[in-house]
């Protein structure tokens, strides 16, 4: 088993109040994991079992070869090169000054309330501030899969969130209060003023934010759930939605005796497959149909779309900008559309789920969150280029969350780059997606060729267009026919530039390269090329957000055979919300 480099931190203790941010330079060590294995080995001696059969629960819609397996390990693989680089000149965000919190719910009114919806998510303040340190001598937590939880690991789950439901309401640990974290990081409620901008709100979605942001936010929880109970092993289960035997909603979440039930969720999703492409209405596609469209996804934005860590993490977010780069492919799909599939639509806003501002008071959050967290140690498992972003304001933003012993914590996302130095990994489960390649639907079709003159070049087109209706555009490619070295040293990508949007509607827009028919192809098809999805959720003074998306053509214009080809047809194709969005250019680049 090789070894490579984990960071380390010197943390100080209690100290006043202050915002200030370093960087450290480190020298890592970690043993890392092979990539396939069919062993249930874990790294920590557990006090409780976990099953290594994933793949053969009663509820598997499909019979899918066990030997296309990589276990879903927790951050142990895939080293991350920190470069020793001072922070001289560098604008990491700093952790929001919490008395400063100004609340911003969403316009509109639920009959009989006299406030708008989202309310007041500011939490309690404190007069000081501890560093984080990393845990030491403790119990080593496994995250379980929710669809394999014995029936006393439940009964654990829901003991620990009741006990949270229970504490007074002045208590951060509080179930509301750990929901207003969200809320509060997500709808306008911090500003930068800690960096020097009180007039520039704080997102930590639609950028490098939002991976690091979660994994402490889920931390913190985790470890409060624990003390609660007075278990030092228990872990938040994750919804293991990248696999045909978890792609339902566990069915304890549905019980109404049970903690961790929740009424505003979809009723008529209760049982079904989820639908990790969800655009706001159900589809008529079987179970057997969406979990093939599912693995296909999982396929696209966890490889195709994520080749870098820009592709992965999102678009930077310094102090003193906007996240105005755009999320990263994991952010838009699958997670995007799980929290509005699991919404309640009776609901003004979709609540709970189905809105940032509500979505932490659902419990299944968690748990949907905890695979999202997932997905970032096994994308980083593939090597090459999938490593963690090294730019120093990134590595030195830093957040300040509520501790279970009620101590308000400045943590750093240099911190929080490997699980199992955090205490934590994942149960070993099946990972059939790496084995979903979408196939084209009209390999060597000549779409493009065929389109000139009927379609529009992306340089005639008068930009902004409105999405009201389908788009298509040809877009010239600056390069063809490229070398094998060419595309392993930059990516081909399509990017659609200036997506203007409300942003306090679900909106969901798909793209397709080189689809020529009426009937757009399926996730499961290479023509397929990706979504924009976006959450509602509430700006500082606004409601329109600006952003933009993109997706991989290296591996897609191969599989289609047309490498050789001047352009590309792309189709938009509006799914949810669109009547309001605009695009300022669509063009292909190289990164």
């Amino acid at each position: 088993m090789a070894s490579l480099p984990t960071p380390t931190v010197t943390a100080a203790g209690a100290t006043t109040k202050t915002y200030s941010s370093s960087f450290t330079t480190t020298s890592p060590v970690i043993s890392s994991w092979p990539l396939f294995s069919k062993k249930c080995a874990l790294n920590k001696p557990l006090k409780h079992k976990i099953s290594c059969n994933a793949g053969s629960s009663e509820n598997s819609l499909n019979n899918l070869d066990r030997r296309n397996v990589l276990l879903g390990l927790g951050g142990l693989a895939g080293a991350v090169n920190l470069t020793s680089v001072p922070s001289v000149g560098a604008a990491p965000i700093s952790a929001p000054d919490i008395s400063k919190c100004g609340t911003n719910p969403l316009s509109g009114f639920r009959p009989g309330e006299s406030t708008p919806t989202g309310g007041d998510c500011c939490p309690p303040d404190s007069p000081q501030i501890m560093d984080f340190k990393f845990p030491k001598n403790e119990a080593f937590r496994v995250r379980p899969a929710a669809h394999l939880l014995s029936p006393k690991y439940i009964a654990k789950f829901n003991e620990a969130i009741k006990r949270m439901k229970e504490l007074p309401e002045t208590d951060p640990r509080n179930f509301l209060q750990q929901a207003h974290i969200h809320c509060a990081y997500c709808n306008g409620a911090y500003t930068q003023s800690s960096s020097g901008f009180p007039d520039i709100e704080i997102q930590i979605h639609n950028s490098w934010l939002f991976f690091p942001f979660h994994r402490w936010y889920l931390y913190f929880y985790e470890r409060i759930l624990g003390s609660l109970i007075d278990d030092p092993t228990f872990a938040l289960p994750f919804w293991n939605w990248d696999t045909p035997a978890g792609m339902t909603i566990p069915k304890y979440f549905n019980d109404p005796k049970n903690a961790v039930f929740d009424p505003k969720r979809n009723q008529g999703h209760l049982q079904g497959v989820v639908d990790l492409g969800y655009n706001g209405k159900d589809s008529d596609t079987t179970d057997i149909e969406k979990v093939k469209n599912n693995l296909a996804i999982m396929y696209r934005q966890m490889v195709t779309n994520a080749t870098d860590p820009t592709a992965f993490f999102g678009g930077e977010y310094r102090a003193g900008i906007e996240p105005i780069s755009g999320g990263g492919s994991v952010e838009q799909s699958p997670h995007t559309p799980v929290h509005r599939w699991v919404g309640d639509p009776r609901e003004l806003n979709g609540e709970n789920l189905g809105n940032f501002y509500s979505a932490g008071r659902d419990t299944l959050f968690y748990c949907h969150h905890s695979n999202v967290d997932r997905m970032w140690s096994l994308w980083k498992m593939q090597g090459g280029k999938h490593k963690d972003i090294t730019d120093p304001d990134w590595l030195n933003t830093s957040f300040v969350f509520y501790d279970e012993n009620k101590n308000l914590v400045r943590v750093y996302v240099k911190d929080c780059l490997y699980t199992n130095q955090l205490g934590y990994d994942y149960q070993r489960v099946d990972v059939p997606w790496l084995k979903s390649k979408p196939v084209p639907r009209a390999p060597r079709s000549g779409v493009a060729r065929k389109s000139i003159g009927k379609v529009k070049q992306a340089k005639e087109v008068s930009f902004p267009v409105k999405l009201d209706k389908t788009v298509k555009v040809l877009v010239a490619r600056p390069k063809k026919s490229r070398s094998k070295k060419e595309k392993e040293d930059q990516e081909e990508l399509l990017i659609v530039q200036g997506i203007t949007y409300d942003s306090e509607k679900y909106v969901k827009f798909d793209v397709y390269v080189n689809d020529e028919d009426d009937d757009a192809s399926a996730p499961d098809q290479t023509e397929f090329a990706g979504s924009f999805a976006q959450l509602p959720h509430k700006h500082k003074g606004k409601t329109m957000s600006k952003t933009n998306f993109r997706a991989g053509l290296t591996e897609l214009l191969e599989d289609l055979e047309a490498d050789d080809d001047d352009n590309v047809l792309v189709t938009i194709v509006p799914r949810s919300g669109s009547e309001d969005i605009t695009i300022d250019n669509i063009k292909i680049i190289y990164a």
